[in-house]
């Protein structure tokens, strides 16, 4: 399964490249790295306001996607009913903003807690929106419940998602400088990957897909993250349902006990035909 790449999300770059002593002159590939400005549009029908809500470093490709995880992992909607639009805002300043800057509608009806929008959510490419420092807040915010009897998976197609995802990473393979995340089935079928420079993001973007597509919760599907395992990428991996997660790195201290606190199995170092199990191991079966 290959990703459509818009010519947005790559650059060329002459380079040097050097071999020892020896020097030549070349083209790369670069992932390309821009900012993507989140607005919101909310009020009842006649009086709508706008405010930015937040800034991250992304890879252009799937805004709309990113946009609309983002809403829903960061607790601003619930469903996909509290999200009426994403589009490119047309009233922009400079060209280069041009789908640069994207306006999330949400629905009449939604309260919203304006203290919370006021906050500043910078977001950088390699860390998620600063301030969560526990799990009940976490709990706040209404994660589904993981369901108790499954899905079951067998400890062999642990071992095969890190494959299955990096030959469906085109632009990884093309600039060698990308986060992945990819949601599998239980037998192990890639069913959705995106990839972006932040890991947040690659996983916003996948969550976001599965909103629009009205897919939510994703309660019989597999997660397999490049790098580490946060304490963020679990709690996004939460909100959506997800029981199973798997990370090609190590999982940080409190990744451990939010996953243990959800119900959520939670694999690390998924690499070399080993990884292990740091949560809820019932859900895989063959090991031993």
């Amino acid at each position: 399964m290959k990703a459509f790449l818009p010519p947005t999300s790559y650059e060329y770059a002459t380079i040097q490249k050097v071999a020892g002593t020896h020097l030549t002159e070349a083209s790369d590939v670069l992932a390309a790295e821009e900012p993507l400005e989140i607005r919101l549009g909310y009020g009842p029908a006649g009086q709508r306001e706008h405010r930015t809500l937040s800034v991250t470093m992304r890879t252009p490709g799937h805004d709309f996607e990113l946009t609309a995880g983002f809403l829903l992992t960061e607790g601003l909607i619930r469903s996909r009913a509290e999200l009426t639009g994403v589009l490119y805002c047309p009233d922009v300043e400079k060209a280069e903003e041009r789908e640069n800057v994207v306006r999330a509608e949400l629905a009449a009806g939604l309260p919203l807690d304006m203290p919370r929008l006021e906050r500043h959510f910078y977001t950088s490419s390699s860390c998620g929106v600063c301030g969560k420092t526990s799990i009940e807040a976490v709990h706040a915010a209404a994660c589904p419940v993981l369901p108790a009897d499954g899905p079951h998976v067998a400890a062999s197609v642990i071992h095969e998602l890190p494959g299955r995802q990096r030959a469906a990473q085109e632009l990884f393979e093309q600039t060698g400088g990308l986060h992945a995340a990819a949601l599998f089935s239980p037998a192990g079928e890639l069913l959705l990957l995106r990839e972006d420079v932040g890991r947040h993001n690659a996983l916003d973007k996948v969550i976001g897909a599965a909103l629009l597509a009205d897919q939510l919760p994703l309660h019989q599907h597999v997660l397999l993250v490049s790098g580490r395992a946060s304490f963020e990428l679990v709690q996004k991996a939460a909100v959506a349902g997800i029981p199973i997660m798997a990370a090609v790195g190590a999982p940080s201290s409190l990744a451990v006990r939010a996953a243990q606190d959800f119900g959520m199995t939670l694999c690390g170092f998924v690499r070399q035909q080993r990884y292990n199990v740091y949560t809820h191991p019932w859900r895989i079966r063959g090991n031993s």
